[in-house]
């Protein structure tokens, strides 16, 4: 499988802007996401990598953090991240939690906390009901699809009250860029069939986009995907272009 060339306005080229790549405002509830540009990680994390497990300078890191979260108007401390573990454990906050949690979705009914899920190719994936005033998000890559973190988040939003779900599904991997062997393909398409393609090249292949937007959309959750394709665009961080590379990031934050 070929690497991906970058663009010419790809991230090794600095430009002068802000920390989100987008943001959608619904009732109360900001949905942003992130991408490389805004930051101040040296290459090969350039530039607004926020993954501190990855190999980059932590005060890098720990800037970067401090920029999204003025970005989406909470304090630093009120940025709340996972040790992600590609499970689908739920973790219910009321605080800001003293440590990372280690789960891949996290819910909380308390406002000015900014939730994070973070990806490299896996999808973040935020969600929210304004109306009842509760928010959530999820780390979704293939494992997540299997083991139904989504299907997890979505029912403790539900248990907490939850009932006209929103969902924003973040840049992923796309169908045609992420190649697995069959027998990965035919495991993923046996929990969420519409995560199951081909590639263009030919080959097996998972669209995490695709599966999580079906798997919301068949929990009766109003959900759209953006961002583009993390192997595709240059100003998103891949790990299967790349290898040693960055995080982007989901964020929700119910004001």
């Amino acid at each position: 499988m070929p690497p991906a060339e970058p663009g010419a306005d790809g991230p090794h080229k600095p430009e002068v802007r802000g920390a989100l790549a987008w943001t959608e405002h619904v009732g109360g509830v900001v949905f942003a996401t992130t991408d490389r540009l805004g930051g101040v990680s040296a290459p090969p994390y350039d530039f607004l990598n926020l993954g501190g497990r990855v190999g980059d300078d932590p005060a890098a890191v720990a800037e970067n953090r401090q920029r999204v979260a003025a970005a989406v108007g909470v304090v630093t401390d009120r940025l709340v991240l996972m040790a992600q573990v590609h499970g689908r454990d739920v973790a219910v906050l009321t605080d800001p939690p003293r440590s990372a949690p280690r789960v891949d979705a996290v819910v909380t009914a308390r406002r000015e906390l900014a939730l994070v899920a973070m990806g490299a190719d896996c999808a973040p994936v935020m969600l929210a009901d304004p109306g009842a005033g509760i928010i959530g998000v999820a780390h979704a890559g293939r494992v997540g699809l299997v083991v139904g973190v989504l299907v997890a988040v979505v029912q403790k939003l539900r248990d907490l009250g939850a009932r006209e779900l929103v969902g924003r599904v973040g840049p992923a991997i796309c169908g045609r860029c992420y190649e697995v062997p069959a027998l990965t393909r035919d495991e993923v398409a046996a929990a969420v069939p519409a995560a199951a393609t081909t590639t263009q090249w030919g080959t097996p292949g998972v669209d995490i986009g695709a599966g999580a937007l079906a798997t919301l959309h068949d929990l009766g959750v109003d959900a759209t995907q953006v961002g583009g394709c993390t192997y595709e665009s240059p100003a998103l961080y891949s790990h299967r272009r790349d290898g040693v590379t960055g995080r982007h990031a989901g964020v929700v934050v119910l004001r």
